[in-house]
């Protein structure tokens, strides 16, 4: 536990144990065929990694890591995959097309709102948003799965904050993302998260931010060496863990306004509604 394994993520996540994990999250290269030069960022180049496959042999591996990954994470345990939509030659590649391949069971599609477009051209509207895929490995077949605590369902599907800047990965996301993702699953429980794209560390450090264990992989010396540096100022990053804590809270669950007799969502005609009952529908959130 709480270490960085160099290599192939497919082959190291091979030799880990069944059902051992308890949840990940993570962002892979995402095929751009380090040719996708915009006016705000470079091209995308990875210090050993190829982004610059056939997308066939892209999806296929894509599917038997997340499988993989499917096989040492717990029943009832989640996993965070981040990547966008991307077009070649006209024809849109979603993400979708390969998850749907997978053993998992795809619960939400969350937008991430960059707030800003990495690459400027004018074949289409400006593209601020990726996805963020909540996959869940379901405990005897109940694919719904166990509900949110109130402090986290009251957070929507679309999450808005920019990207990482002062990371000298060149595709690093945010420490909000996985901060986010890890305390809306475990809360205050304990327990090991897994990156098998660790790039610079930033799930690891909000795993450990958050008082669990951990494991990386990334077949990069040099990403490794830039988590590690990472991980040893995690302590620094306590203003960015508060600000996201800060997020996840109600005053009153639902049961708890259900059972006082207060508003919880009964539907009233335009007409019939009066300013108490306004208030009560803002003091929800």
């Amino acid at each position: 536990m709480n270490k960085i394994i160099q290599g192939d993520a497919l082959e190291i996540l091979k030799s880990i144990t069944d059902n051992s994990i308890d949840m990940g999250v993570t962002s892979p290269p995402y095929n751009k065929q380090e040719n996708k030069k915009g006016w705000l960022v470079r091209n995308v180049k990875y210090d050993i990694a190829s982004d610059k496959q056939s997308e066939e042999d892209y999806q296929e591996k894509q599917v038997a890591v997340l499988n993989e990954l499917w096989r040492v994470i717990k029943e009832g345990g989640s996993f965070f995959y981040n990547h966008k939509t991307r077009w070649e030659q006209g024809k849109m590649l979603h993400p979708y097309e390969w998850l749907n391949k997978t053993k998992w069971t795809l619960r939400q599609e969350i937008i991430w709102d960059r707030m800003i477009a990495a690459n400027i051209r004018g074949w289409r509207f400006w593209q601020t948003d990726e996805r963020i895929y909540w996959l869940y490995k379901p405990k005897k077949d109940h694919k719904i799965g166990k509900e949110l605590l109130s402090k986290h369902a009251l957070l929507t599907s679309i999450w808005r904050f920019p990207p990482e800047r002062k990371n000298l990965h060149p595709a690093p996301f945010p420490l909000t993302l996985p901060l986010r993702c890890i305390y809306s699953i475990l809360d205050e429980s304990k327990g090991t998260v897994i990156d098998p794209y660790v790039g610079s560390g930033t799930t690891l450090v909000a795993a450990k931010l958050l008082g669990h264990n951990y494991i990386g992989i990334d077949i990069s010396p040099e990403y490794i060496k830039m988590s590690q540096e990472f991980l040893k100022k995690t302590n620094a990053y306590g203003s960015i863990l508060e600000q996201e804590l800060s997020k996840h809270k109600v005053s009153m669950t639902f049961e708890e306004r259900k059972k006082s007799g207060k508003f919880v969502g009964k539907f009233k005609t335009a007409s019939k509604l009066d300013f108490s009952t306004t208030e009560s529908i803002l003091s929800l959130f």
